[in-house]
């Protein structure tokens, strides 16, 4: 489907970034922009920043960046339509009814299809615990005697399922569902001959996702069939990936954000019940270990996580690995843990909310300490087992960002383990070298082309007279590449500033790299949509460009228009330091500009006219190859000069 650039030009002025981008990350202002970590990859320090009056946002860890529709696109792992569907309606922009493209429609039906199921089902469920009477008298009394009122019933769209085989398989086909749908949305089970409905006899807690649509269940038995698992969750689908869900999620992210923590529990009825209370920034793991998707999923709106656990040691000691993985991806970790035989559940209603509340907030402790405590409870008195004790202790403790809160932490646990402190921090720093050495080799992965050298390698680095390293094709290409970026950069930024003798930059530009085709598509489209708009006596902007389908075009605005650092507006009338910034020499960015990519491209044909010659056999051919390497060469050795380079012959 394609929308009209009217209409997408009408939804980038209503997107406001900030709101679309703080609904999935906490965002802090600090210049002109708003920062966070990122929401892509793991981060232990904001690189991601949001620039409000332009309605970009770029991480400059791994290099996304975009529009809000971009945002959406990643976060949600949208298509581009699907992305223009849901801001138009968070922003109330009807969208007209266009021409689809198949692949796309029929992707995006699909998924639309297996909401929509999915919400009957919901509702079906719903109308099965009120109206029915099996519903009514062996599921909604066991709501009821756990303390669920009505209106928590209705909040988290608690249903029941029959013991009927096919309940829900005949009532959905008869609403005209097909049954290959019903298979998809994990609702019903085709075995052999046979099919039948997944969810019978049992309690139905829907998983929403956090935007609040159903997108699976877990189902909890009632009857004494120890056959039966006790509960059955939805299989993975096309729109649920457990790892990447966490229960009550759309009902807690706000108060996440409010009360700058979230309680992470273990099971439905948990959360259920601190809700209850009154506590409604919590959230379940539904009985999976925790994961990285989790995690960074609970950053988006908070750095603070609480985990509630029960007083079972084997169940405590199994949990430190998933909190260990908290502090990893820089969130801050407390646990509370509940006497022997209690779960948040049942134990908040032991006490009633506000006891129970109370009880949270006092017996919350740091994640290390109880860590610490834990361990050495565990090892009593055995020297060897109290070193590892250390060494296990000193890992979670690397893992924090702060080196200030490393060293609080240090001093706590060498009273609690009565080590001294020096042979902890040796420790420490031993293990934090360690993983220095292991990021250090992960940074290629995070640059934008890593086969290619820094930007100014062939103007900085002269070429060794011996026989150098053959070098690839990706280096070649991969640098002029770069070179197109910073012609579309210079464009954009300065197209319409004067040069000396009265020259706009784009005249200038324009007319040096007309001869000059672009290899890399977005900006040869780029490239092509400004001399288009041009001639048409239109200025190209970044808002022009970003109302452009193409994802990539967005992309790479947002990408030549954020900057990591800013200089303060303050600096110079306070100080009286003044700063020459790359506007006051625009004759020579120009010239530079035109000589590099010059000399980048001859180079590109050079090495294209070197493969030809190897598959070249006839003597007519390699004679005219021959002729051509000499004048690139020549036109090569020209441009060096020009530029200050040594070029080997």
């Amino acid at each position: 489907m394609r929308i009209g650039q009217d209409i997408l030009a009408e939804l980038q002025q209503r997107l406001d970034i900030e709101e679309v981008v703080g609904d999935y990350v906490s965002l802090k202002r600090k210049g002109r922009n708003l920062w966070a970590c990122c929401p892509f990859h793991d981060e232990k320090s904001p690189s991601f920043s949001v620039a409000p009056d332009k309605g970009i946002y770029k991480c400059f860890g791994c290099g996304k960046a975009g529009d809000a529709i971009n945002f959406v696109m990643e976060v949600e792992s949208l298509s581009f339509m699907d992305a223009v569907k849901q801001l138009a309606q968070k922003y109330g922009l009807e969208l007209p009814e266009e021409e689809a493209d198949p692949q796309d429609l029929q992707e995006h039906q699909e998924k639309e299809s297996l909401y929509i199921v999915l919400k009957f089902a919901t509702e079906y469920f719903q109308d099965i615990l009120k109206n029915h009477p099996e519903g009514k008298s062996i599921g909604y009394s066991y709501l009821r005697e756990r303390g669920f009122s009505d209106a928590i019933i209705q909040k988290f769209e608690l249903g029941y399922s029959t013991e009927a085989w096919d309940g829900l398989l005949k009532a959905a086909t008869e609403k005209g569902y097909s049954i290959d749908l019903l298979e998809k949305a994990g609702l019903i089970i085709l075995k052999e001959e046979k099919k039948y409905d997944r969810f019978r006899g049992r309690v139905i807690f829907p998983i929403h996702h956090p935007s609040g649509k159903p997108i699976a269940f877990g189902a909890r038995m009632l009857g004494s069939d120890k056959k039966q698992p006790k509960y059955l969750n939805s299989p993975e689908t096309p729109v649920y990936h457990k790892s990447n869900v966490l229960y009550g999620m759309h009902l807690a992210k706000r108060p996440i954000r409010q009360q700058d923590n979230c309680y992470l529990v273990e099971g439905y009825t948990d959360v259920i019940s601190l809700h209850l209370c009154g506590i409604e920034n919590v959230v379940a793991s539904s009985g999976t270990s925790l994961t990285v998707e989790q995690i960074r999923l609970i950053g988006r709106y908070s750095k603070h996580i609480t985990v509630l656990y029960d007083g079972d040691p084997a169940g405590l000691r199994a949990s430190l690995r998933g909190i260990d993985l908290i502090l990893e991806g820089g969130l801050q970790a407390r646990v509370v843990v509940f006497p022997d035989g209690e779960d948040p559940d049942s134990y908040s209603r032991k006490l009633g909310a506000t006891a129970f509340a109370a009880y949270l907030q006092q017996e919350a402790t740091d994640f290390v300490v109880f860590k610490t405590q834990l361990l050495l409870k565990e090892a009593g008195k055995d020297p060897l087992r109290r070193t590892e004790v250390a060494r296990e202790v000193v890992s979670s403790i690397a893992l924090l960002q702060d080196p200030m809160a490393q060293a609080v932490y240090i001093k706590e646990c060498s009273q609690l383990l009565n080590i001294d402190e020096p042979v902890l921090t040796a420790e420490l720093q031993k293990v934090t070298r360690r993983k220095a050495s292991q990021q250090q080799q992960q940074q290629q992965s995070f640059l934008p082309y890593p086969d290619a050298p820094p930007p100014d390698y062939y103007d900085a680095q002269p070429e060794p007279a011996t026989a150098a390293k053959p070098q690839s094709v990706t280096t070649h290409f991969d640098s002029l590449a770069l070179q197109e970026l910073e012609g579309i950069r210079l464009l954009l930024r300065y197209g319409f500033k004067s040069l000396s003798e009265n020259l706009l930059m784009q005249q200038y530009l324009l007319q040096e790299v007309a001869d000059l085709e672009f290899k890399t598509p977005v900006y040869r489209q780029i490239l092509e949509l400004y001399r288009q708009q041009l001639e048409q006596g239109r200025i190209l902007d970044e808002q022009f460009l970003l109302q452009q389908e193409s994802a990539e075009i967005r992309q790479v605005v947002a990408e030549l228009s954020m900057s990591r650092y800013e200089l303060s507006a303050a600096w110079q009338e306070r100080h009286h330091i003044y700063t020459t910034t790359e506007e006051d020499h625009l004759d020579k960015t120009a010239l530079q500009y035109v000589l590099r990519h010059k000399f980048r491209f001859v180079r590109a044909l050079i090495h294209e006219n070197q493969q030809q010659l190897l598959h070249t056999s006839s003597e007519e051919g390699v004679t005219q190859i021959l002729l051509v390497h000499q004048e690139l060469k020549k036109a090569e050795m020209e441009l060096a000069a020009l530029l200050g380079n040594v070029i080997a012959g």
